[in-house]
Order: C-alpha cells, then sequence, then structure tokens
C-alpha cells in the first residue's frame, strides 16, 4: 500500500470484544478523521455434526462472525451517516443462503449477518450508506484445517475456488453497486431452486454432501 503512495496503519482487535472493537474504531478516527469504507470479513468456521460441537465453540464463532460485525458497523455507521458517504461490506457466505450438514453453527452465524446486511442496506441507502453483501463459496485458503477437509464432501473440495478471483468479483460488484453477490456464481442458481421446491433441494443437498460422503468411505 505505501508503495502506491498511500499509507496504511495496523491496529490491533480482538472483534469478539466491544471495549477493543471500541478502542480500534476511536484510534482509525483519530488517526484519520473518517472513515470511508468498512470491511467487515473476520470469521472462522467449522465442521462437524452440532451434536458433536461444543456449546462454547459455538458461542464463540457467533461472536467472531456475526457480533464483531455488529460492533464495527453499529460504532462506524453514524459518522457515514453524518457524512452522507459511506460503504459497508459484508462477507457473509453461500451457507448464510443455504443450510449445509456439519456446518450448522457457521451456517447460523452467517444467515445472521445476511439478514443484518438485508435490513440494514433498505435502511441506510437514502442516507447515503451504501452497503454490499458478497456470499463467497469454498475457497483453498487456511481458513480450512485438515480437519474440515477430512470432513468435506467431494463436492465442495472439486469447487473450491481461487481467492485472487474472490477479490476481483467483489472489486466489480462494488463498482456495478450491487447489494447483494455470489461468487463462484453457481451456488447462486441453488437460490432460487430453494425458494421454489425446498424439499427438491433438500435431497438434492443431502445427496452431494452426507450420502456422497458414505459413499466415499465405504
Amino acid at each position: 500500500i505505501a508503495a502506491k503512495g498511500a499509507e496504511a496503519i495496523v491496529l490491533r482487535c480482538d472483534v469478539r470484544e466491544l471495549d477493543q472493537v471500541r478502542q480500534c474504531v476511536d484510534s482509525a478516527l483519530a488517526h484519520y478523521g473518517n472513515i470511508d469504507m468498512l470491511v467487515n470479513n473476520a470469521g472462522y468456521g467449522g465442521h462437524r455434526p452440532f451434536v458433536e460441537w461444543p456449546i462454547e465453540d459455538i458461542e464463540n464463532l457467533v461472536r467472531v462472525n456475526y457480533f464483531g460485525s455488529v460492533y464495527f458497523t453499529k460504532l462506524l455507521l453514524p459518522q457515514m451517516i453524518a457524512m452522507h458517504n459511506g460503504c459497508i461490506l459484508f462477507v457473509a457466505s453461500v451457507a448464510g443462503k443455504l443450510s449445509t450438514p456439519d456446518e450448522s453453527a457457521y451456517c447460523a452465524a452467517k444467515h445472521a449477518v445476511v439478514g443484518l446486511t438485508g435490513a440494514l442496506g433498505l435502511e441506510v441507502e437514502d442516507d447515503g450508506v451504501y452497503v454490499c453483501t458478497v456470499n463467497p463459496g469454498a475457497f483453498d485458503t487456511p481458513f480450512f484445517k485438515q480437519e474440515d477437509h477430512d470432513r468435506m464432501p467431494p463436492v465442495a473440495k472439486r469447487g473450491m475456488g481461487d481467492p485472487a478471483k474472490l477479490v476481483d468479483h467483489i472489486f466489480k460488484s462494488l463498482a456495478k453497486g450491487l447489494h447483494d453477490t455470489t461468487y463462484p456464481r453457481l451456488p447462486a442458481s441453488g437460490y432460487a431452486v430453494n425458494a421454489v421446491a425446498p424439499e427438491f433441494m433438500r435431497k438434492q443437498v443431502k445427496k452431494v454432501t452426507i450420502d456422497a460422503m458414505r459413499k466415499s468411505k465405504s
């Protein structure tokens, strides 16, 4: 960033802790005067049956994936409204649109993010604040640990994308003023199917996840 002639500062923050988020926001505002764009990207997931998911990790996952975004948005939104200018990008997930087995806690947190952004975008667009939600599929990054790969259905492993292409898609979506976008685009077709034929979609999801994993182990 500095090589391009701009300035960058790094502020450490645990997004689960409101006091730390407030300190981070205060420091950023003190340094720059105002914040034009917020990217809510902090998150992590997991692959395990709900019955085996420790309640402590479920709570922690929701705090990171959902409340981290809530805290930053809540603290930065007033100054964006006051400026009548701002952009807030939420990185949700296809899992926030379509529920899949072994991702119950993650799906719940990302569904919450999708619900928040849909309502928020309508509330603040007349105040000059643009809200966009991007819903990535599975990408080949350290987000997925080996234990996650071991539990992934074959279709998810085959469909893993290049993170650089996702970044390009995000910039193009922002330039077009899109409010909700999915990349890669193929999973988005499932949204329409799920809306008009939820029972059919449920069977298809089970077929490519639970049933496929059982076959691969047999």
